[in-house]
């Protein structure tokens, strides 16, 4: 304030050197009115008993010091007030007042009023401030300026609340770590905070890893990783598990010197780094980083705790779910063949969708199994459930599937012992199966149903119909109440049409008839790419657009021409044991089969390997022998010779010595014939040889 030659103050008549007269003057005495004088060059602020009273405290709490005040004022309320003051003291004002609140020991809020008359020098700098502070809690208490302040008092409480609800509810949809930050980020989200800035970062291994930052451009470099010893804000919160809150740029640039000029071109002001506390660890911080914004009020740090509360739950169980997706796709990878086998004279396509809801992972499967004789297995199947036991049943039964149809049984005796084998399992899993073994020379496809899906099948047109085939009850269930007769059915499968297999999940919908979603898949089929590839995708289409809980899968087998084995000609002889007449006759069926066929040239070398082969079965066995000659043409047209015994003993090679007269046979087989193994059969085995003859129009 300013003061005439004589010193007196020019709002009243007292001298500038007594304040308190000043006020008294302008006021007189008042209830609960305490004064302060407060020396601007030296910062010390003398306060009466009064008014300690009024801040409520006591006099050895205050050591004349304005900021040791700031315990009792709110820092968005001592903010306020610092720019009124601050405002006054820059334009010249001789006075101020204005009203704040307080937080009493008890912590409630209490309205004050301070009033104060601004001294100033012969050149205008001020250089004392002395006033008076009451208590305004009765002037306030129904005034129309306290009423508004109620009001939005309530009505910030009531949108913050809402904030923390909607928050709440949308981090309860979030499955994974990027539904969580996506939360965060939305614009309906906690930027109604104010906050302009957000950082995430998880917490792995004693190191903090970003994993969200925006608004886009906002990235302070070398942030990326960083270690929980480091200086940032984000390992102090980590170490302490207590929020931070930075609440003016001289507080970010005096605390963290090597991150604040990256934060001041961003023009932040204040922040807040929340630590993500799950099961009393902390998986990760949360920072809110804020313009134009000074300080945080006590509700503030309320609602921003309990957001942090949220989000540390929402972020765990994301973190959960991951872990328990990765390790279900990994156990579905594991199940699943991770390759399907080049078969000569089709094409194959697989498709596997997993489940949108839950774990993503059940038991649907498809296998194809290369088999004896140009055949090829296709299994698809569906064991009940959708979790990891589920997938791990899958997976023993499609070993066991496999293994069955590979050692030669029929159709129907693979699905008997698989049930048997998945009854036994002690499991109260059941499944469903359907499985074909199509022979690519004939077209001839034998199909056996465990309570699965009819397949269907696409003709060279397009068109697709869905095949009847009578079926058993589903794996487990028909050992259970031993009906294991599966019966067969057989239809013939030209070139250039195809077979489609599928589980439920491609064509049941809740609240949709199955066979409604049948013929809807066939209708799609008709219209969709010939391309067997682009096909599967277009069916497997259905359930990318629709989700769902359930896994599906789909196989499709197309038969081809062009490299499908043909036989030429087939002959077959059975030669019992100790009956030197039958072997006389496959000796004489073989050598004129040979010459007949054209492979006169190669006649003597097919006559001895077969011998052998033939002589060895007979040897080394107690049955019969079936031997089977037949051409086949393809890529190359060959000879095969088929020999069958009912001993699963594989034949190997023996060391004959220098005058052993046995042991040489499969060397004889091995050095002759182009190509030649063994078999399993389902009583037995096959050993099988195979010598490429040209064609007689190749040899002129």
């Amino acid at each position: 304030m300013e003061h005439d030659p004589a010193g007196q103050c020019r709002c009243g008549q007292q001298p500038a050197g007594e304040p308190a007269g000043c006020f008294l003057a302008l006021y007189g005495a008042a209830l609960r009115t305490g004064r302060f004088d407060w020396d601007l060059d030296t910062g010390l602020m003398t306060m009466d008993a009064t008014a300690h009273e009024v801040f409520d405290v006591r006099p050895e709490q205050y050591d004349n010091r304005p900021e040791t005040l700031a315990f009792r004022v709110p820092t968005v309320e001592g903010h306020r007030l610092d720019q009124i003051v601050s405002h006054a003291l820059k334009d010249g004002s001789e006075t101020y007042g204005a009203y704040f609140r307080i937080r009493c020991h008890t912590g409630a809020l209490r309205w004050t009023h301070t009033q104060g008359c601004i001294q100033r020098d012969e050149t205008g700098r001020p250089r004392r401030i002395v006033g008076l502070v009451r208590d305004a809690t009765r002037e306030l208490g129904d005034s129309p300026a306290a009423l508004r302040e109620r009001a939005d008092e309530e009505a910030e409480r009531r949108r913050t609340t809402s904030l923390v609800q909607g928050t709440t509810a949308a981090l309860a949809h979030a499955r994974t770590v990027r539904d969580v930050i996506d939360v965060l980020r939305d614009t309906h989200g906690l930027a109604h905070l104010g906050a302009s800035n957000l950082v995430m970062g998880l917490v792995e291994a004693g190191r903090i890893r970003l994993v969200a930052e925006g608004p886009a451009g906002s990235f302070v470099p070398g942030t990326r990783l960083t270690g929980v010893d480091e200086d940032y804000p984000m390992s102090e919160v980590v170490r302490t598990l207590a929020p931070r809150y930075i609440e003016t740029a001289d507080d970010f640039a005096e605390s963290y010197p090597l991150l604040w000029p990256h934060i001041d071109e961003l023009g932040i002001t204040a922040a807040a780094y929340l630590p993500l506390i799950a099961q009393a660890r902390p998986i990760g911080v949360l920072g809110l980083l804020y313009q134009d914004k000074t300080g945080f009020t006590e509700e503030e740090r309320n609602v921003l705790v309990a957001l942090g509360s949220s989000i540390a739950q929402s972020l765990q169980r994301a973190m959960f779910y991951e872990q328990e997706k990765d390790l279900a796709q990994g156990l579905q990878q594991a199940m699943l063949p991770r390759t399907i086998p080049g078969v000569p004279g089709a094409e194959i396509a697989v498709r596997y969708r997993s489940a949108a809801l839950g774990r993503d992972i059940g038991g649907d499967w498809y296998d194809v199994i290369p088999l004896p004789g140009g055949h090829v297995g296709a299994v698809i199947g569906d064991v009940q459930g959708h979790d990891t036991h589920a997938a791990a049943v899958m997976g023993q039964l499609r070993i066991v599937l496999r293994a069955y149809a590979a050692e030669g049984h029929t159709p129907a005796t693979v699905m008997a012992r698989a049930s048997t084998f998945l009854h036994e399992l002690d499991t109260d899993r059941f499944a469903t199966c359907l499985y074909a073994d199509a022979d690519l020379t004939t077209g001839v496809v034998q199909l056996v149903r465990a309570g699965h899906l009819d397949p269907l099948l696409q003709r060279t047109d397009g068109s697709c119909l869905r095949i009847s085939v009578d079926g058993g009850l589903p794996l487990g269930l028909s050992a259970e109440f031993g009906r294991l007769d599966y019966p067969v059915t057989t239809l013939e499968l030209d070139p250039g049409q195809t077979l489609l297999l599928c589980t439920d999940g491609l064509v049941e919908e809740p609240g949709a008839d199955l066979d409604d979603g049948m013929r809807a898949l066939a209708e799609l089929a008709a219209v969709a790419p010939r391309d067997l590839q682009r096909l599967a995708d277009r069916l497997c289409g259905i359930v990318d657009g629709r989700g769902g809980d359930d896994d599906a899968a789909l196989l499709l087998l197309r038969r081809h021409t062009v490299d499908a084995p043909r036989s030429g000609g087939r002959l077959q002889q059975h030669v019992a044991p100790s009956d030197p007449e039958a072997l006389a006759e496959a000796r004489h069926m073989i050598r004129a089969a040979v010459r007949a066929w054209g492979a006169g040239e190669r006649a003597d070398e097919i006559e001895l390997v077969a011998d052998e082969v033939i002589t060895n079965a007979l040897m080394h066995t107690d049955g019969s022998a079936v031997v089977t000659l037949r051409v086949l043409t393809g890529t190359d047209r060959r000879l095969r010779v088929d020999v069958e015994d009912s001993s699963s003993a594989l034949p190997r090679r023996r060391d004959a010595g220098e005058s052993g007269v046995s042991g040489r046979g499969l060397l004889l087989v091995d050095r002759l014939a182009d190509v030649w193994g063994v078999e399993a059969r389902g009583g037995g085995k096959c050993v099988w040889c195979e010598f490429i003859v040209p064609a007689r129009e190749e040899r002129e």
